[in-house]
């Protein structure tokens, strides 16, 4: 048996800091361990402040997904003071952000994702020559389109925030910005033109008939734009058969609007979704540098093993529900949801499997963004009055791009006494836990093939972004 360890990182196109651990025998990894090396700090940064004080922190865990993090700060303090926002209020956040994770999708597939297949490894594929005419760094034409597109959709953020990222908007009682009637007419302008580049360039075809699209058999007979030509790359490397997570995936429901939330919150496992109950979220530390007890967030601490013994391996701490590994993202929030195409493609459950989800996700986002914007009412009120409490916890779970985010919170004494955060990476990036159960990142990279003399496996590059890791986030 040819056995050999192989340390890939640092990462690029990767946010944040990302090293794994592979070791591989007879051409494949046999195990991977996924190292998150930097240590931020966020939640103890929290602790003793105004409460107030994580609506303008922890936006800036993160300069991608920072509207994510407001929103979950938002509600968390909404519940810790009994808070509510007025109908136009939630319309509003969700339209905000909605744009947030529309630009996290397009910016993840133009620019992240798709130039690993420009490599010339690739180069003697048929489709190698448009692959690298649409996503060379720096010159191919579908990554500019979509970074063009990107910058003129995010005016909404503008619009609605203010600024862009770490915008102060969304508060536990709605939005600080009532957009006028000219305001609500340039967002509708701005989504119709995003939409022609949707079109035009990533589906070849109206939206909807993506969106429409009910099983594997219609995935793969889709041929047009960009979604076409990585369909065609799946199928001819093989990419619905690697990465295969473990197989159950949770949403806590993306979009909170007054009369519930727009997708469905559950776990999904084996083709049935069953609910999805907070109160079994623990966090495991066996194999993280923090020291302490397996705790569920709401009494969770935030502790650094200064000296980083063994057996931790990262900075993440490992979540588990009801003491199970799940995966999170746009394939679970879509499976979870109950479209047919993707609980189809969760079934599969490999890197074709998390792209295709996340370009059904980006069909169905512009049809409720466009309808978002049409529901918006000058004249109606945005924000309703709200007080910090003395004492109280509250949980603010939302859907970032990459998955559910959690925050919670404690306040005793008019000063935050706790607040632990668990990331969308967080869950999926996670180390082993107490029965040395890897997490799904590390479960997915087991059988990755590695060529003979690879150092960097571009199997195991494809899987690890097809999660799309936010690595900052991961340890806030």
């Amino acid at each position: 048996m040819s056995e050999r360890q192989i340390l890939v990182g640092p990462f690029n196109r990767v946010e944040g800091d990302l090293e794994v651990r592979l070791d591989v025998a007879d051409g494949a990894v046999r195990a991977a361990h996924v190292n998150s090396p930097l240590f931020r700090g966020f939640e103890m940064m929290l602790t003793g402040r105004d409460p107030r004080d994580a609506l303008t922190i922890t936006p800036r865990i993160c300069g991608i997904c920072s509207v994510s993090q407001s929103a979950a700060a938002a509600l968390a303090l909404a519940g810790a003071g009994g808070a509510a926002m007025p109908e136009q209020g939630a319309l509003a956040a969700a339209l905000l952000h909605g744009a947030e994770n529309m630009a996290d999708h397009v910016t993840h597939f133009a620019l992240f994702f798709m130039p690993d297949f420009c490599r010339p490894v690739y180069a003697d594929r048929s489709w190698h020559g448009r692959v690298l005419a649409r996503f060379t760094a720096g010159e191919g034409s579908g990554a500019r389109a979509m970074v063009e597109a990107r910058s003129h959709l995010l005016h909404i953020a503008g619009t609605l925030g203010g600024k862009w990222p770490h915008t102060l908007a969304i508060q536990p009682g709605g939005m600080t910005r009532a957009p006028d009637a000219r305001d609500r007419m340039q967002i509708r302008k701005t989504l119709r033109a995003f939409r022609r580049v949707l079109e035009r360039e990533l589906f070849g075809a109206q939206i909807e008939e993506f969106a429409a699209l009910d099983g594997i058999a219609a995935l793969e007979g889709w041929r047009t734009g960009d979604a076409g030509l990585f369909l065609e790359i799946a199928g001819d490397l093989g990419l619905s058969a690697l990465g295969r997570g473990p197989g159950r995936y949770l949403s806590a429901g993306a979009y909170p609007l007054e009369g519930g939330r727009v997708t469905r919150a559950g776990v999904w496992e084996a083709g049935a979704v069953r609910p999805f109950d907070p109160g079994e979220i623990a966090e495991d530390l066996s194999h993280a540098w923090m020291l302490g007890a397996a705790a569920h967030p709401a009494a969770g601490v935030t502790v650094p093993d200064e000296d980083m013994s063994d057996p931790g391996y990262s900075w993440c701490k490992a979540p588990r529900l009801g003491g199970a590994t799940v995966e999170v993202g746009a394939l679970a929030r879509q499976a979870v949801d109950g479209h047919p195409l993707a609980q189809a493609l969760a079934a599969e459950g490999g890197v074709r499997a998390r792209v295709a989800a996340r370009l059904l996700e980006v069909a169905r986002l512009q049809l409720w963004l466009e309808d978002w914007a049409a529901q918006l009412d000058p004249g109606a009120r945005f924000m309703a009055d709200w007080t910090v409490p003395g004492e109280g916890a509250g949980t603010g779970l939302v859907e970032a791009a990459r998955g559910t985010l959690g925050h919670w919170l404690r306040i005793e004494g008019g000063q935050i006494a706790g607040y632990q955060i668990v990331a969308p990476t967080t869950w999926n990036f996670s180390p082993r836990d107490t029965g040395g159960v890897p997490g799904p990142l590390e479960a997915a990279l087991e059988g990755c093939p590695v060529s003979a003399g690879e150092e960097t496996p571009v199997s195991v590059q494809h899987v690890v972004r097809s999660f799309d890791p936010c690595m900052v986030c991961t340890v806030h």
